[in-house]
């Protein structure tokens, strides 16, 4: 049984942790976009978890048709003010989502890790809403990133994949890894057809947001972590799975 969950709460800042960074928007959002965007099928865009609206405005230049599913009705409006009419917006669990149709396209970035069954969620885009051809984008926090590994050397954190109490006030339930993705993946019958990283990441959200206010971070030193986490996608602040409709 799914214990009962405040959606709108989890979305709100914690005491020690903000929920989407300064780091997030402007320098993880494009370059997903710039790993998703070989991948993509012409045709409509679902997106699972839209939040505030942020990241899908940057799907609007690629595609006319998209719809996001969002559980905080406070997260819809704010997106919904920011966007308009360009995007349809279905309140719901992903549990519950009844759906029009299947999509030639699937965002699912930075969700996974908050949803309780998550394989469940998966089987779910696998079946019922990955169109025939269709290519499913899942991004996560990666419990190797560099910066996290740190954390636990300092002291800070118990082991790589542990959920902190700030991550729990915001909905995590678990912190995947490269092979705990592509294993809660696969048994979902989805196929793995590509695995990748995003952005080689030492420093932590708070310390990154900090540096961007100075002249510090050039572009081309953005480039070379984007760059460096294509080599080493262990050592990324998230890890990607491009995936197709498995049997």
């Amino acid at each position: 049984m799914i214990e009962s969950r405040d959606y709108n709460k989890e979305i709100n800042d914690a005491a020690d942790h903000q929920y989407a960074y300064n780091f997030d928007f402007g320098i993880m959002h494009p370059f997903m976009i710039r790993s998703f965007q070989p991948f993509f099928n012409k045709g409509s865009l679902l997106e699972l978890g839209s939040f505030k609206g942020d990241f899908t405005r940057r799907f609007l230049e690629h595609f006319d048709d998209i719809t996001c599913v969002e559980a905080s009705d406070l997260a819809i409006k704010q997106a919904h003010s920011k966007l308009g009419e360009n995007v349809k917006y279905i309140h719901s669990m992903f549990e519950q989502a009844e759906l029009p149709k299947r999509y030639d396209n699937i965002v699912l970035t930075h969700v996974l890790e908050h949803i309780d069954d998550p394989v469940k969620v998966l089987r779910r885009i696998n079946d019922e809403w990955l169109a025939e051809g269709g290519r499913f984008f899942l991004v996560c926090p990666n419990a190797n990133a560099p910066s996290r590994q740190i954390a636990v050397k300092m002291g800070l954190i118990s082991h790589n994949s542990a959920v902190t109490q700030a991550e729990a006030e915001h909905g995590h339930r678990c912190t995947y890894s490269l092979d705990t993705l592509e294993r809660d993946a696969t048994a979902a019958g989805l196929k793995v057809v590509h695995r990748s990283g995003i952005f080689f990441k030492a420093l932590a959200n708070f310390q990154w947001d900090r540096l961007l206010q100075t002249d510090i971070i050039s572009s081309e030193y953005l480039e070379g972590c984007y760059q460096l986490g294509q080599q080493y996608p262990d050592l990324c602040s998230s890890i990607f799975l491009m995936c197709e409709k498995g049997k």
